[in-house]
């Protein structure tokens, strides 16, 4: 059985407010979550998601928290947990939990090259 929604007024476009496409957002791009999937229960595009997530800024770009100290210096111990990396006694480096994965790969990468 098919299923309609009439949508009357002057602007015939559904509103979503900024929770909603965040609730939507967080659910596609889960691990595991095929974003198609999300997006036919929610009646959008999977484009659509896509554009939400770059205007609400999940992509994880940006800046996220990362200390780097060389041996000489000690860095003083956090009450968060974090990975501590060593780089051969060159570097040293603190990556939080809250830090996207694809940014410390990133930023691990480019200290791995000095």
């Amino acid at each position: 059985m098919a299923r309609f929604e009439v949508i009357s007024g002057p602007e015939r476009r559904r509103r979503w407010s900024e929770d909603q496409k965040r609730a939507l957002v967080a659910a596609a791009f889960a691990p595991e979550a095929i974003v198609a999937e999300v997006a036919r229960r929610a009646d959008v595009y999977p484009g659509q998601l896509y554009r939400w997530r770059q205007e609400l800024g999940e992509a994880g770009a940006g800046f996220a928290e990362v200390v780097v100290a060389t041996p000489r210096r000690r860095i003083v111990p956090c009450a968060e947990l974090a990975i501590e990396i060593e780089f051969g006694g060159v570097a040293s480096l603190r990556i939080p939990p809250s830090t996207p994965p694809e940014l410390a790969a990133a930023v691990v990468a480019a200290l791995s090259r000095r």
